[in-house]
């Protein structure tokens, strides 16, 4: 069994697979998830080839059994989570005239609702990791727009700032356990999701996914009587969309 491990979805590309990478040098056994497999492959070998420890799950995580899924298999082969990086989300511009339907559910699933059900699953895990170093940690990441509800990006908005309220409402309820979680809101950063703006924004002028890893290394050190709820990360000069 591993010291530590911890569970990283939405981690076969950007800011996901840069907290793995990190979590991985930092001594962390991984279980990755992800919806497109081959992509999801290339991420864990790629890992693996650096040394660290690393199990992949092609999921999708707007399925609830999936989830359980992802959850069983990682317990099975570590037997322990310390840290859960709840990550996966998707976007879609559109004026609310034009907010298709699918597309608005699969963004209340896939941003929100599987970080419930993320929560309710691993929690048994968390809490036996709590019990025993009381820095059992979940991130959560939301967006600047999160903060600040955008135009076109209202649904995306809206699953964001849920996720600031959730990890909020999460603190207060587990925080006293050991159970630690930070909402990372970052503005545009240099990921294949923000490649819709590129042609606005220069990639060189975009927060990187190291800089967000970093972040989560700073988490993993802080002492249990400290907790920070979430993280804003901003472009000098302004970070509006």
């Amino acid at each position: 069994m591993a010291e530590r491990a911890a569970i990283v979805t939405g981690a076969s590309s950007g800011i996901g697979l840069a907290i793995a990478d990190m979590l991985g040098q930092e001594g962390y056994a991984l279980t990755l998830a992800a919806r497109r497999a081959e992509k999801l492959d290339a991420a864990v070998s790629g890992l693996r080839e650096k040394g660290h420890d690393v199990h992949g799950v092609a999921a999708n995580l707007t399925g609830e059994e999936e989830i359980r899924q992802v959850v069983s298999e990682h317990e099975q082969r570590h037997g322990r989570l310390d840290v859960l990086v709840n990550n996966a989300g998707v976007g879609f511009g559109a004026p609310v005239a034009e907010i298709q339907t699918r597309r608005l559910d699969m963004q209340l699933e896939l941003n929100l609702r599987s970080i419930v059900i993320f929560y309710r699953e691993c929690l048994p895990m968390l809490q036996a990791a709590a019990a025993e170093h009381r820095r059992a940690l979940i991130i959560n990441t939301s967006s600047i727009s999160g903060k600040r509800g955008e135009p076109w990006l209202s649904v995306y908005s809206a699953t964001k700032a849920g996720v600031v309220g959730w990890t909020e409402a999460m603190n207060k309820e587990l925080g006293a356990q050991g159970i630690r979680s930070t909402a990372l809101c970052p503005a545009f950063v240099d990921t294949p999701m923000t490649d819709f703006i590129k042609e606005h924004v220069k990639p060189e002028d975009m927060i990187t996914s190291e800089d967000i890893a970093e972040s989560v290394r700073m988490l993993l050190r802080l002492s249990p009587a400290c907790q920070i709820p979430e993280i804003i990360f901003e472009r000098p000069g302004g970070a509006t969309l």
